[in-house]
């Protein structure tokens, strides 16, 4: 069997962004189960495909929304109102649709697509009804907008993810319809797409890539806390602001946090203990470096994959329970925590009992069940394996 994993972003160097993780981890468990997958998209500007020979590049785009300049941000405003599609969508669109009929003819033969994530295959949705499709749902968008415009501080901001949260509802409804197979990322988003039947949709548990994968040996432990993300990525900010604003203030001055990642402008707190790092050189030495690892997602959808990353590490965490969707096995040294005060205490006893396990069972069980639920979706197709 030999499909089109379409998608905005081709994979590139080591995998670095939870978005880049589940894209390796997908892709590695249809090529175990046999599949011959070739790649097409974008890459960023400046970088090649980590698999030339098994990829097609349609160009190179940025489609960071944070450093695009105040016009690009207006471009491409007036372009997803003038073409009714989403503000994500039309970032994508500067290749004419022929020149994508061109690339999949130059593909050929293949069996079908599977369309990871909304806005890549919501930007050209006319170009996939040839063959069928599975169809990979990285998060309930729809979902995550409204929650954007729920979190947003100007008029201006809610408007525009409601807008968001509207097309994004239509375009996630009829990829599902479609769709011979929806693979999400989260048990719960299943119900929230619409294709909670187990002949639709599976959710897949998810690892990261065996390149990155290391297991701790010694720990340089310079921290209390150490958290990493995107937050300029407004989900991500939302969870950062709740962890800054009730967490920490529940923290007594001597309790060490470090933040890296990039951040929004003018992100601070006033506690003296709190240190934003910036961007790291090494993302897992920088969490080995900390006693616990605090996972603080308060809104979006899909799984956490920074979650995902300390499970394998085997670190002492503490995560809210938005942390952990995606996870069917909690490990022994994670502690469950929604209400700030509790969350602050769970990190001090955390910290100082820093207590870590063994990983290896947590990422074997959850290499074997990303395997089997892989072939729920490609039996769909038909696929030999699938069926055997």
């Amino acid at each position: 069997m030999h499909l089109v994993f379409v998608t905005s972003i081709v994979p590139h160097g080591v995998p670095a962004t939870g978005y880049e993780i589940a894209n390796a981890a997908v892709i590695d468990a249809l090529r175990r189960a046999g599949v011959r997958v070739t790649v097409l998209g974008f890459t960023w500007p400046g970088n090649v495909p980590a698999d030339p020979e098994n990829t097609v590049v349609l160009g190179s785009v940025d489609v960071r929304t944070d450093s695009a300049s105040a016009w690009q941000k207006l471009a491409w405003l007036s372009r997803a109102v003038l073409d009714g599609v989403t503000f994500s969508s039309v970032k994508l669109r500067v290749v004419d649709p022929a020149a994508i009929r061109t690339a999949l003819a130059g593909i050929e033969p293949f069996d079908g697509y599977v369309l990871n994530s909304v806005q890549f295959a919501g930007a050209f949705e006319g170009l996939w009804g040839d063959k069928p499709s599975i169809f990979v749902a990285h998060n309930v968008e729809h979902h995550s907008a409204k929650e954007n415009a729920a979190a947003a501080r100007s008029p201006l901001q809610k408007y525009l993810f409601r807008r968001e949260a509207r097309l994004l509802e239509t375009v996630e409804h009829r990829l599902c319809n479609r769709a011979s197979f929806v693979f999400t990322l989260a048990e719960e988003d299943r119900a929230a797409l619409g294709v909670a039947s187990p002949r639709k949709s599976a959710s897949l548990p998810l690892v990261t890539p065996a390149s990155a994968f290391r297991l701790p040996m010694e720990r340089e432990l310079k921290y209390d806390a150490a958290l990493i993300g995107t937050w300029t990525w407004q989900p991500n900010r939302i969870g950062l602001d709740w962890f800054l604003d009730e967490v920490v203030p529940h923290l007594p001055g001597s309790f060490r946090v470090a933040v890296a990642g990039s951040l929004p402008a003018g992100m601070r707190t006033s506690h003296p203990g709190v240190a934003f790092v910036g961007r790291v050189p090494d993302a897992i030495e920088f969490v080995l470096s900390g006693r616990v690892v605090p996972l603080v997602s308060r809104a979006g959808s899909g799984v956490q994959l920074k979650t995902i990353e300390a499970f394998e590490l085997g670190l002492s965490a503490v995560a809210t329970s938005r942390s952990l969707r995606g996870i069917d096995s909690l490990p022994a040294n994670c502690i469950v925590a929604d209400d700030p005060a509790e969350f602050a205490c769970a990190l001090q006893e955390a910290a100082a009992r820093a207590r870590d396990i063994d990983p290896q069972r947590f990422r074997r069980e959850q290499r074997a069940a990303l395997d089997r639920r892989i072939l729920l979706g490609l039996a769909a197709f038909g696929h030999e394996r699938a069926c055997a």
